[in-house]
């Protein structure tokens, strides 16, 4: 009995299996078949709709945006502010577009920009192409330029500080004076070592090639085969093909310019430096458009100058800086020297007037032990001998003075 009873058991469990598995099975073959309805239907739908030009339309969409870039890069030479590819079947024109901070926008300024673009992209008749190109920021030019303005500070700053030195040793000056000369001495040292600073902060920032810039372009091209005559000749076609992409260059950047995005048209230079840098990506920020331009054929393997060309400038900015030395402290010595001979010369000439004057004086000071009457008589006796004296120099002048006129007229 028990041995029926699991039988029956396992044949209940079996067939509701097979059961399960059937429905399934059919659940699948449903679904199956509604998934291919679908695709027939798709498919029908789509060859209903599609004709000729719209297949050739849709492959040459497709083809334009995968060998876009492609059809860019390509080109034979620039002239006349324009890239000029396939032997001058195809004319290329870029405007470089200065981008605005979205984000930092208002609710009103962002709908008025939204408005802007909307307006330009309905104003389009023409392809476009927009091109964003990456690049680091190089701070060589700035840095060069900031050691130049170093340099002429630090020489400020030296002279400074020799004319302080001279102003200190020369004894002449008041205590105002010098102090204000050395208020300029430390106000051009802050300066100095605040510029200093800058260029060092510059230097490690420049370190950083992770510091970039993008730049953004607006690509516009014209061909030739749209001019509707064929009797022109290549330099008319080139003529027509500026005057067309000038104009449509020009309704770009107006039509831009509504939503705050202000643009201008690339020179022939630009265009080679945007192209240059597109296809040295790596190069360009060692080796910038500016020195491939004005290096010659060798200087494109060997690019530092020569060692001793480098020397010999060192030294003749070396020479040159101690020759302004040098001469400045020979006329300074020069000067002082003659300050102090003339203080000699002076001291010499009225030798006798200043012995006098301190006889005078140590007469006044010590009446007391001397007597009076004394002292009197004394400096009344040296008050004569300087008129005495004085009135012998005056004679002995009108005398030199009459040997020089009888000597002038015998030599008449």
């Amino acid at each position: 009995m028990e041995s029926n009873g699991l039988t029956e058991i396992l044949v209940i469990v079996l067939s509701v299996m097979i059961v399960i598995l059937i429905a399934l099975v059919f659940t699948y073959l449903i679904l199956s078949l509604k998934n291919r309805t679908k695709k027939e239907k798709t498919k029908t739908k789509g060859k209903g709709n599609k004709d000729d030009k719209g297949v050739k339309q849709t492959t040459n969409s497709s083809a334009y945006n995968k060998q876009s870039i492609f059809d860019f890069m390509e080109f034979d030479k620039v002239e006349d502010n324009m890239i000029v590819q396939k032997n001058g079947k195809r004319y290329i024109m870029a405007i470089e577009c200065q981008g605005v901070n979205y984000d930092l926008m208002s609710d009103i300024e962002k709908i008025s920009v939204e408005e802007g673009f909307q307006q330009f992209l309905n104003t389009l008749r023409h392809p476009v192409q927009i091109y964003i190109q990456t690049r680091t920021i190089n701070l060589e030019k700035s840095i060069q330029t900031y050691k130049n303005k170093v340099n002429e500070i630090e020489i400020q700053y030296n002279r400074k500080m020799f004319e302080y030195n001279q102003m200190v040793q020369n004894g002449n000056y008041s205590k105002q004076q010098l102090n204000r000369a050395y208020y300029e001495l430390t106000k051009q040292r802050n300066l100095f070592e605040y510029a200093k600073d800058i260029v060092d902060n510059t230097e490690k920032m420049s370190l950083n090639r992770n510091i970039l810039s993008k730049r953004y372009y607006v690509i516009i091209s014209y061909m030739p085969e749209e001019a509707s005559s064929d009797t022109y000749d290549k330099e008319e076609l080139r003529n027509i093909a500026f005057s067309e992409l000038y104009t449509k260059a020009q309704a770009i950047i107006r039509t831009l310019s509504a939503c705050s995005v202000s643009g201008k048209i690339l020179n022939s230079s630009e265009l080679i430096e945007l192209l240059y840098t597109a296809y040295n990506r790596d190069d360009s920020e060692i080796y910038g458009l500016d020195k491939a331009l004005k290096a010659e054929y060798y200087d494109l393997y060997s690019t530092a100058p020569d060692v001793f060309q480098r020397k010999v400038q060192a030294l003749d900015a070396k020479i040159q800086q101690e020759a302004v030395n040098v001469a400045n402290d020979k006329i300074e010595r020069i000067k002082a020297k003659s300050r102090i001979q003339k203080m000699a010369e002076e001291r010499e000439e009225s030798m006798d007037d200043l012995i006098s004057q301190m006889a005078q004086i140590l007469l006044e000071e010590n009446r007391r032990q001397v007597g009076n009457e004394i002292a009197d008589k004394a400096i009344e006796e040296l008050k004569k001998e300087d008129k005495e004296r004085k009135g012998g120099n005056a004679n002995e002048e009108i005398k030199k003075t009459t040997r020089g006129r009888r000597s002038t007229k015998q030599t008449r």
